[in-house]
């Protein structure tokens, strides 16, 4: 099964008559159940791919399709109404709501879709993250390697089809990053859900089941890791 297709993208950014052509030309599939990594040098482009992927930008020219449904024919509400069932997101800065306890933090996005009955899910991820002890802690409350795993459950808490993550190690030190990628590891293992990181981190690089490599904003390389 397809969870995301891009075909022909191009993605172009002007300031004042300065032109900086970020993707040229890139033609990327992503199916069920994938552990994909974007990699290549500062400027390459990934970043920007997954914001695409991610419907929080569009396209200058080609289409995005998420879950077969064409994203760039769409308003921004429509695109925000596709993300908010189908896309989770995981930010290098963690986004935790700094007045909200872990489990509240985990809960919102289920509040903001109007899902009831949530207590057990909400302590079911936070235990799948090892932090069900930590319920009521809030994010100041917490180290950096914690408020990432409360990250990671808050972007399953919705049963996402699609788990975007931009940098998730890099403001982690090396025992935290590891055990952040062997969370989403098992995750991916255990429940089918795609993951697709933008990194440079050869911690995150290493997990890859697929390692799709950018250059000056073309796809240079495409690998599938045995």
């Amino acid at each position: 099964m397809e969870i995301a297709k891009l075909t022909d993208i191009t993605r172009i950014y002007k300031v004042g008559e300065v032109e900086t052509r970020a993707l040229n030309g890139v033609d990327l599939s992503i199916g069920e159940g994938e552990f994909t990594t974007l990699v290549g040098p500062s400027g390459s482009g990934k970043t920007t791919l997954l914001q695409l992927i991610g419907c929080l930008d569009m396209p200058t020219s080609g289409k995005v399709f998420i879950n077969n449904e064409e994203a760039t024919s769409m308003n921004r509400d429509q695109r925000a109404d596709l993300r908010k069932g189908t896309i989770g997101f995981i930010f290098q800065f963690f986004a935790l709501i700094p007045t909200l306890t872990a489990y509240e933090n985990v809960e919102l996005p289920m509040l903001l879709m109007g899902k009831k009955n949530h207590k057990s899910r909400v302590m079911k991820l936070l235990d799948a993250v090892g932090l069900a002890n930590r319920a009521e802690h809030r994010p100041d409350q917490m180290s950096g390697g914690q408020q990432q795993r409360v990250a990671v459950a808050r972007a399953l808490s919705v049963d996402p089809l699609l788990i975007l993550a931009d940098e998730p190690t890099a403001n982690l030190d090396t025992q935290n990053g590891e055990q952040i990628m062997e969370i989403m590891k098992k995750l991916n293992e255990e429940t089918n859900t795609t993951f697709v990181f933008a990194t440079h981190d050869p911690r995150v690089i290493k997990y890859a089941k697929r390692i799709v490599t950018l250059e000056d904003g073309k796809i240079v390389k495409d690998k599938n890791i045995a």
